[in-house]
C-alpha cells in the first residue's frame, strides 16, 4: 500500500463484530480496511442460536455440533435437564475456525486484511483520522505505520483501545473474567473415566454448573465441539483462581485426562456501553461496545448485530456527512435488544449473588414453561409473546421462590 492511503472505513479488530461490518461494508462497493493481530483467539463456548445462521448466512459446515438441551447443577449438585422441543437446536462453533472464515468473507468481498496492532487514533491538518497500528517487518522487527480512514470501526474487544481513547467512560466498563481450555474429547466421550455417571460427558447438550467451587457469582460450563470440547468459566472475583477451577471441573466431568488443545482468558463485558460513537466519525461495536448479554454470558450473536449496525451506521454517515447518524447503531441495537439485556442483567445480580438463590434459581428451571420459553427467546432473540398464560404462571412461580414458598 501506498505511504497513507485512504479508506472509506478502516475496521480496528476482526473478531465477529469487526469481521461482520468490514463484509457489509466492502459488499456495498465501500474501501475497507480490516486491521486485526493475528493469532487472537476470545474464550467463548461458542454457541450460537438458529436466528444467528439464518440472518448471516453461516454454513453448515462451521456448526461443529447441534446442541440439543443443557443440563444444570446447583450449588447442592441438583441436576436439572433442559431438553429443547420441537427440533430446535444450539449451534455450537469453533471460534478459532468460524471467525477466520468471517474474516476470509469480509476479504473476497472486497476487504483489505492487515495484521497489525492498533496503537493510536490521531488527526491529519485537514481533520482526517489517522491510524495508526504496529506491524512486523519481514526481517522481524516492529514499526509503526499509518492510514488514512474516513471512518473507524472499533471492534477491537471488551478492553478496545479505540474505545479508550475515543469515547468518554469507556475505561469505567464491569467485566467478568472469563477463561477456557478447549480439549480433545476422547473417542468414549470419557464416560468409563467418571466417577459418577452423572457427570459423563455428551456431545450434545451443554453443562452448566452454578456451584461455588467452579465460579462463586457466574457460572462454569462444558460445551461440545464436535471432536473438541470448551471447558470453562468466569469470575468478577479478582481472587478466584479460573484455572485451578477449570482444572477441578475437567476432574468432575471425567475430562481431566484429555489432550488439551489451548488456553484462553479474556475479559467479558457485563453491559452495554452508554455511547458507542464520538461524535465525529468513530463507532463502535461487538465486546468493545459491551454487547454481551448478562447472565448467559452470549456475545457472537450481538456482536455480528452490533457489527451489521455499525456498518448500516457508517454507511448512512459516509452518504450524508452528519456524524449523528452514528448514534444509531446503538439506538437500533438497544431498541430490539435492550429490554433483553436489562431483564438478564436484573436475573443477574439478583439469582446469582449468593448459592441459596441461585439454589432457588435452578429449581425454577425445572420448570417446563420456563424451559420453553427460555429456549424460544434464545433460538429467535426476541422476548416470546405469544403464551401469555405461561408467562403468568411463570410470574406467579417466580414470586413463589422470591418469597421462599418454594423448597429448592
Amino acid at each position: 500500500m501506498a505511504e497513507h492511503p485512504t479508506f472509506d472505513v478502516v475496521v480496528i479488530g476482526g473478531g465477529p463484530a469487526g469481521a461482520t461490518a468490514a463484509h457489509d461494508l466492502a459488499k456495498r462497493g465501500k474501501t475497507v480496511l480490516l486491521l486485526d493481530r493475528a493469532g487472537r483467539i476470545k474464550p467463548c463456548g461458542g454457541a450460537i442460536p438458529p436466528r444467528l445462521v439464518d440472518d448471516f448466512d453461516i454454513p453448515p459446515h462451521l456448526i461443529v455440533a447441534r446442541v440439543n438441551g443443557a443440563r444444570i447443577f446447583s450449588p447442592k449438585s441438583r441436576r436439572v435437564e433442559m431438553p429443547i422441543q420441537d427440533k430446535g437446536y444450539v449451534g455450537m462453533v469453533d471460534r478459532e475456525v468460524f471467525d477466520e472464515w468471517l474474516r476470509e468473507r469480509a476479504r473476497s468481498s472486497g476487504a483489505a486484511r492487515l495484521d497489525g496492532r492498533f496503537e493510536t487514533l490521531t488527526r491529519d491538518a485537514d481533520g482526517t483520522a489517522v491510524v495508526n497500528y504496529r506491524q512486523k517487518t519481514q526481517s522481524g522487527t516492529e514499526e509503526t505505520r499509518s492510514v488514512r480512514a474516513r471512518s473507524v470501526i472499533g471492534a477491537d474487544g471488551a478492553l478496545s483501545a479505540v474505545a479508550r481513547q475515543c469515547i468518554p467512560g469507556a475505561g469505567r466498563m464491569p467485566y467478568v473474567f472469563a477463561y477456557h481450555e478447549i480439549i480433545k474429547v476422547p473417542a468414549a466421550a470419557s464416560a468409563e473415566a467418571a466417577a459418577d455417571a452423572a457427570t459423563m460427558y455428551d456431545n450434545q447438550r451443554c453443562d452448566i454448573y452454578y456451584q461455588g467451587a467452579f465460579s462463586p457469582d457466574f457460572y462454569a460450563w462444558v460445551f461440545p465441539h464436535g471432536d473438541t470440547a470448551s471447558i470453562g468459566t468466569g469470575s468478577a472475583h479478582k481472587g478466584f483462581s479460573l484455572r485451578s477451577a477449570v482444572g477441578a471441573l475437567r476432574a468432575n466431568s471425567g475430562l481431566d485426562i484429555a489432550e488439551t488443545v489451548r488456553r484462553e482468558g479474556a475479559p467479558i463485558p457485563l453491559r452495554p456501553l452508554k455511547k458507542w460513537d464520538n461524535g465525529r466519525d468513530v463507532v463502535l461495536a461487538g465486546d468493545a461496545a459491551g454487547v454481551v448479554a448478562p447472565a448467559s454470558g452470549e456475545g457472537i450473536f450481538y456482536a455480528m448485530t452490533g457489527g451489521r449496525l455499525a456498518a448500516d451506521a457508517v454507511e448512512e454517515f459516509l452518504l450524508t456527512g452528519d456524524a449523528r447518524s452514528l448514534a444509531s447503531a446503538r439506538k437500533r441495537f438497544m431498541r430490539e435488544h435492550g429490554r433483553v439485556f436489562w431483564i438478564l442483567g436484573m436475573m443477574q445480580r439478583f439469582w446469582y449473588s449468593n448459592d441459596k438463590r441461585r439454589e432457588r434459581f435452578v429449581s425454577m428451571c425445572d420448570d417446563r414453561d420456563v424451559q420453553r420459553l427460555t429456549w424460544e427467546s434464545y433460538m429467535h432473540k426476541k422476548l416470546v409473546r405469544k403464551s401469555p398464560m405461561a408467562h403468568v404462571r411463570i410470574f406467579c412461580k417466580d414470586m413463589a421462590h422470591l418469597l421462599g414458598l418454594v423448597t429448592p
